[in-house]
């Protein structure tokens, strides 16, 4: 028996054209050794494209810079995704696959859905409404929520699949879209820096409110950040018990964050030199 499917074997192989085997491996290897090649070529070829005329044709729409910056990204991702599709497909070709059979033969939407590709989908979905309601635009500061998760920072790209934004630490995060169920934009018109300073619940308020006012009159004018005169929304009391005065500021959007630290600083500094005893945030009122 094992000499039987010793003489098959060596049948077989002596029935092969090695000749024709060996010029055809050779020719899909050129084949494929080319496509890359060509690959490598439009994706330089598209991002010349995008920095070159893209680009500039947007700088002289009336979009802003954060809208353009997102239709630049947006359409230099739709490109790559149509060449990296292209490349699979032909490469898929030169390897003898039925490609287009494959796709009459099973349809587009069975095919999508046996390669798990449903998620990919809500991605598209989810990206598109996402970027039709200019929810958020790169260069936008904002807060991504879904449930317990939330992720917060600066958006760096918008893409019909994820959405990129690095936050304070300088951590990138790859958000994909249908995992945005709230977007809360901290760049969209002007914002309120809220201030709240710890006090003990027997200091003089009126003492404080007039210490208060008296910052806001020497500094806030300074400040081109500053849209409105600070409003002294006074005591406050919070849902763990702790004592506080609350000072609301309106500032350009963006600017929050600079102002809150900046007057935050002026304010205890000039409590503390006018004799008024501050806790700590966690000390009991």
């Amino acid at each position: 028996m094992l000499f039987a499917n010793k003489n098959v074997f060596s049948r077989y192989f002596e029935k092969l054209n090695w000749s024709h085997l060996v010029d055809d491996v050779f020719s899909k290897l050129v084949s494929l050794v080319l496509l890359l090649a060509l690959f490598y070529l439009a994706k330089k070829l598209v991002h010349v494209l995008v920095r070159k005329i893209i680009s500039p044709s947007l700088k002289l729409s009336s979009q802003d810079e954060g809208r353009q910056k997102t239709l630049t990204r947006l359409i230099e991702n739709l490109l790559n995704y149509t060449l990296y599709f292209l490349l699979i497909y032909w490469i898929l070709a030169i390897l003898g696959l039925p490609v287009s059979s494959l796709l009459a033969g099973a349809g587009i939407a069975g095919v999508a859905i046996g390669m798990g590709a449903q998620g990919f989908l809500s991605d598209l979905v989810n990206g598109f409404f996402i970027l039709l309601e200019r929810q958020l635009d790169v260069g936008d500061s904002v807060r991504l929520t879904n449930g317990s998760i939330k992720i917060a920072g600066t958006v760096v790209s918008v893409g019909i699949r994820t959405t990129q934004v690095r936050d304070a630490d300088g951590t990138l995060h790859y958000v994909p879209n249908r995992n945005i169920t709230v977007v809360s934009n901290l760049s969209r018109g002007n914002m309120r820096a809220l201030i709240d300073i710890p006090l003990y619940a027997q200091t003089d308020l009126e003492k404080v409110t007039r210490i208060i006012q008296q910052v806001n009159q020497e500094y806030a004018g300074d400040q081109v950040e500053i849209l409105q005169e600070p409003t002294i929304l006074g005591p406050q009391v919070s849902e763990n018990g702790q004592f506080y005065f609350r000072i609301s500021i309106t500032v350009q959007s963006g600017s929050q964050s600079i102002v809150y630290h900046q007057f935050y600083r002026l304010y205890h500094d000039a409590l503390l030199k006018e004799g008024i005893d501050l806790p700590t945030i966690y000390a009991p009122a």
